[in-house]
């Protein structure tokens, strides 16, 4: 798995940007949000239990991490037009508020060594890259666990402190 202090890999992915048709996908690249800290974060399949509710805790907190010059981007090894369809066909993904990203091919998984090879989807991994696509924090969950999006935030936060902060620091806390 590729890890902190590594650079993110280069990618040119399409993603569900929306659930209106017409607007519905962009081609992302690792360039895309220039000067910008980015949140990737991969979950296993569409259409199932646990992703929405990550998809949805991630989106409740978009302005707290747009707020941190931070753009979240999802994405699983679901095609372009399952993550649409799947945007128009649950009520609580409709107004999602970041791009997912279809891995369809499984290069980009593959290259973060996050493919799981049992079960040929993306495991349940969390990327946070600096501005200058160096990874700075990676954490995976089992597939049948969900992960903790303020847990994400709080750590991004230590990250842009630039200083040493101790077990359970939150932002406006004192350093070491």
């Amino acid at each position: 798995m590729l890890g902190v202090g590594k650079k993110f890999p280069e990618f040119e992915l399409t993603a569900s940007v929306s659930g209106d048709q017409d607007r519905a996908f962009e081609t992302l690249t690792q360039d895309s949000f220039p000067g910008k800290w980015k949140v990737f974060f991969f979950w296993p399949k569409d259409f199932t239990f646990v992703c929405p509710t990550e998809i949805v805790g991630f989106g409740k907190l978009n302005d707290e991490f747009a707020d941190r010059d931070a753009q979240l981007i999802g994405g699983s090894t679901d095609s372009d037009f399952v993550h649409l369809a799947w945007r128009q066909n649950h009520e609580d993904l409709t107004e999602s508020p970041f791009p997912w990203v279809s891995d369809i091919k499984r290069e980009l998984c593959t290259e973060l060594g996050i493919l799981d090879e049992g079960a040929g989807v993306a495991q349940r991994a969390t990327y946070i890259v600096d501005p200058d696509n160096i990874v700075r924090f990676v954490s995976v969950n089992d597939l049948a666990v969900g992960r903790n999006p303020e847990e994400v935030l709080r750590v991004l936060d230590g990250l842009q402190t630039d200083e040493l902060c101790p077990c359970n620091w939150n932002k406006g806390e004192a350093t070491l």
